[in-house]
């Protein structure tokens, strides 16, 4: 949650409870918490619980860049240390996109459309 909420400028923790003594998540990490990024809420828990599963990129996180810079700091900190799916092009549908695994497996799709693109 810091991480991404560092990337974004219009990003903020919203609210946040973690577990204390006795209760069935490790005491101190997340409950339930929520966040903000760019006026979308998501949700995040550190789940107690073994899963058999993990993420992948069959759901992805979609962001509508406005500049060439945005999407290549994203990209570049979203691809640290995770995994690029598709790198940063020109694929035919939009000026620039690209498909990273960050670093905790959430696939992100960045797209810069072409529009953004003419107002450089």
């Amino acid at each position: 949650m810091t991480f991404y909420t560092s990337l974004f400028d219009d990003a903020e923790v919203l609210a946040i409870s973690r577990f204390g003594a006795g209760e069935a998540g490790a005491e101190g990490t997340v409950k339930h918490a929520t966040f903000s990024l760019a006026g979308q809420q998501f949700m995040c828990i550190d789940s107690s619980q073994t899963h058999d599963f993990t993420f992948t990129p069959s759901t992805s996180l979609y962001v509508e860049c406005h500049t060439e810079d945005e999407i290549d700091r994203l990209y570049a900190s979203l691809s640290g240390k995770g995994e690029a799916l598709m790198p940063l092009g020109s694929y035919g549908f939009s000026a620039k996109f690209g498909w990273v695994n960050d670093r905790f497996g959430v696939s992100w799709q960045l797209n810069l459309p072409e529009e953004a693109d003419a107002r450089r």
